[in-house]
């Protein structure tokens, strides 16, 4: 197989249907713009819930205990693989802070010392909503623990509105590609239909069904490739110039993964798969083994 001619071919079928290419390039590019966009946005939203589920402790206050049964306490929560980290406040610490947010006099507290000691528990980011609140009703029955606060709601709150979230993002971009790929598939039919003579004559002397398809899908990676690389440029000028010149608190949100260049490189490698797919369905579908695949 000729890659000269396979390239050739892939170039010159942009301008067989140029109308038909410009609009399939178009949506794809429309496509997977939204598609980073969303991307970035939603990735950005599950930043600031975890942030905020990392200012939900759990606070458990201890009984009069002792210093060695302090310890061993500290020792078991920090046995559950739930637990990222804790804070042991002891009662006098404790009534400085409440003397710090009330303004009382500290003559005051030191006399009252009417706080418990108590621990402030960090939960880990990997476990859900449901299996903090099982550690949490464990620890309620620990003995030397008198009462332990957990902001319960809260946190389904975040998870419910996290899960709704991704599964709008999927389902809109699922929808968006599927339609993308059905322009590319169109466009490509088009460009067969095109050269249904030339096709013809190329299966009479022995063409093979491969050799044929793949000018079809050099023409649809070049479609992708258009389309990503113009996403991409959008996508960066968007995130990087108009959006913190326009918006500064929403400019200083990460990029996924720390770095610009994987969300737009992404999506140029997603917009040449896509084009290649569409393609790809295309060429085995209209082009068989006997005929073309148009009468």
């Amino acid at each position: 197989m000729s890659l000269g001619y396979v390239l050739k071919e892939g170039f010159a079928g942009l301008g067989r249907a140029r109308l038909a290419a410009f609009t399939s390039i178009f949506s794809l590019f429309i496509a997977v713009l939204l598609i980073g966009v969303l991307f970035r946005i939603g990735y950005n939203a599950y930043e600031v819930a975890q942030l905020i589920r990392q200012q939900v402790e759990v606070e458990i206050f201890l009984d009069d205990l002792d210093e060695p049964a302090t310890r061993e306490m500290e020792e078991l929560l920090l046995q559950k693989p739930q637990v990222q980290g804790l804070t042991y406040i002891s009662s006098d610490s404790a009534s400085r802070v409440f003397q710090q947010e009330f303004g009382l006099g500290s003559e005051t507290i030191a006399d009252l010392n009417f706080l418990p000691a108590s621990f402030r528990v960090v939960m880990s980011d990997e476990f859900n909503v449901a299996q903090i609140d099982s550690l949490v009703q464990e620890i309620r029955t620990y003995e030397g623990v008198d009462e332990v606060r957990f902001n319960l709601a809260l946190l389904q709150m975040i998870e419910a509105r996290t899960e709704m979230l991704v599964l709008a993002g999927s389902g809109i971009g699922i929808f968006i590609l599927f339609v993308a790929m059905i322009l590319v598939f169109n466009t490509i039919r088009l460009t067969i239909y095109a050269k249904r003579d030339l096709i013809r004559a190329m299966k009479l002397v022995g063409a093979t069904n491969s050799f044929i398809r793949m000018p079809f899908l050099v023409e649809g990676v070049l479609q992708g490739l258009i389309a990503g690389g113009t996403a991409a440029l959008i996508m960066y000028a968007l995130f990087e110039w108009a959006v913190p010149h326009f918006l500064p608190q929403i400019g200083v949100l990460s990029w996924p993964m720390g770095e610009w260049y994987f969300l737009t490189g992404g999506t140029v490698l997603l917009a040449v798969f896509m084009g290649w797919w569409g393609s790809r369905w295309a060429a085995r579908r209209f082009i068989r083994d006997s005929r073309v695949g148009l009468n």
